[in-house]
């Protein structure tokens, strides 16, 4: 239960992006489409959070599939994280700014 916990605040060991690609996550970018158009992660998918719970289709028969969310600071792609959550995805990583998750991607 402490785990869970300390989970929950953030705390603990961060999860390794780039092996999670390795291992075939998706990466989620949820930043408008011109935001998207301006740069992102090469292969992320773009839905935007604003329209996720509609555009949830896009991922069916993902939910056992690891998703990292990211955006442009970390606040669009933590709001998702919780959509997906909500929605029976079991395995979503708020992997933050798109920015800095591509440096951990491509080490």
């Amino acid at each position: 239960m402490f785990k869970s916990i300390l989970n929950l605040l953030g705390v603990g060991p961060k999860p390794d992006y780039y092996e999670l690609v390795a291992n075939g996550a998706i990466v989620l970018d949820v930043r408008t489409p011109s935001e998207f158009k301006s740069g992102h992660i090469e292969g992320s998918i773009n839905i935007p959070v604003e329209g996720l719970r509609k555009n949830e289709g896009k991922l069916k028969g993902k939910q056992d599939t690891p998703i990292i969310t990211c955006c442009a600071s970390g606040m669009r792609s933590a709001t998702a994280k919780g959509i997906l959550k909500a929605k029976g995805f079991k395995e979503v990583h708020n992997g933050g700014a798109w920015m800095n998750l591509d440096r951990k991607l491509y080490k």
